[in-house]
């Protein structure tokens, strides 16, 4: 432990040196996010990276996430300590791909899940989050839409926007889909007052077992202001340590098997020490791409 706040101590330090901002994913590792200056959702953690005066960001998260804060502040330094995390749902799809699927459905609007490469949102009408893809699914007035990368997120949306055909790409976020109906049944057996929040990427038959389908900075919000005193947290464990700083005295449950995933795990304090020493590896965007791509998450912005 005395290492582990030795490593922080240096971060903290360094940090300021270099006129670094930290942002940590919601999922990262316990003491990851205790270091870091700003932890949140993927989108939040870009709106701070766009707002911020730092000229180094440090992105604790997974490769795609970090992109996105490239397109929203490019004239900063974004760093990302493990550069091989990933996201294998994000992978799940190529603007190759992409492209393909549009022509079999011309002039049929995209909607793209920000757990998405750049060249994908270039090819994209209006990105989407977890927490605003009904709304954003809404905003174009459609009848029909196109809808990548998540299956389940599109499933949900889908129910939430009744008379609009959402035609989904069939990607899948591997953690969230480990997480079947009867792992949950038997978290409720064991905590029988329980709330249950479920993250919309978990299939459809898990989440008409939630008392709440939730983003994670929506079950941030959640967990503070219910009365409830235990919840069931249907989504990658490492929401954990931010749901009991925000709701201290209240009970959290996962669900078995126990929902890790190992990108957002290969960030450790080190990697971030080793990051600020050498502002490297750096995230960098193609300008042919970054253009749109940023087109796509500006107008998901404006949208709300």
């Amino acid at each position: 432990m005395s290492d582990q706040r030795d490593l922080a101590a240096s971060i903290r330090d360094l940090a300021a040196a270099r006129n670094a901002v930290i942002l940590a994913h919601n999922y990262q590792r316990g003491e990851v996010q205790d270091v870091a200056d700003f932890v949140g959702d993927s989108l939040g953690l870009s709106r701070e990276a766009a707002a911020t005066d730092a000229e180094v960001i440090i992105f604790c998260g997974v490769h795609f996430m970090a992109e996105t804060a490239k397109l929203l502040a490019p004239d900063k330094t974004v760093v990302l300590p493990a550069p091989d995390a990933g996201c294998p749902m994000a992978d799940m799809i190529t603007g190759a791909k992409l492209a393909a699927w549009k022509a079999e459905y011309p002039g049929v609007p995209v909607v793209t899940y920000v757990n998405s490469t750049a060249e994908v949102k270039a090819l994209t009408d209006v990105c989407c989050t977890s927490a605003n893809a009904p709304q954003v699914v809404r905003s174009l007035g459609a009848d029909r839409v196109l809808f990548a990368p998540d299956r389940n997120l599109a499933a949900w949306v889908a129910e939430q926007v009744p008379g609009v055909d959402v035609i989904a790409w069939q990607g899948f976020c591997p953690t969230h889909e480990r997480i079947k109906a009867q792992h949950v049944l038997e978290a409720i057996d064991a905590h029988p007052d329980a709330e249950v929040l479920a993250h919309p990427e978990c299939r459809p038959e898990v989440l008409v077992l939630a008392d709440a389908v939730l983003s994670t900075s929506g079950m941030l919000r959640w967990a503070a202001e219910s009365p409830a005193r235990e919840f069931i947290v249907v989504t990658e464990e490492g929401l954990l340590h931010g749901l009991q700083k925000a709701a201290p005295g209240k009970s959290f449950f996962t669900v078995d098997p126990c929902a890790v995933c190992p990108n957002m795990k290969k960030t450790t304090l080190e990697k971030v020490l080793a990051a600020l020493e050498s502002l490297e590896p750096r995230v960098e965007v193609p300008e042919g791409i970054a253009a749109a791509a940023l087109a796509s998450v500006e107008r998901m912005i404006a949208i709300g």
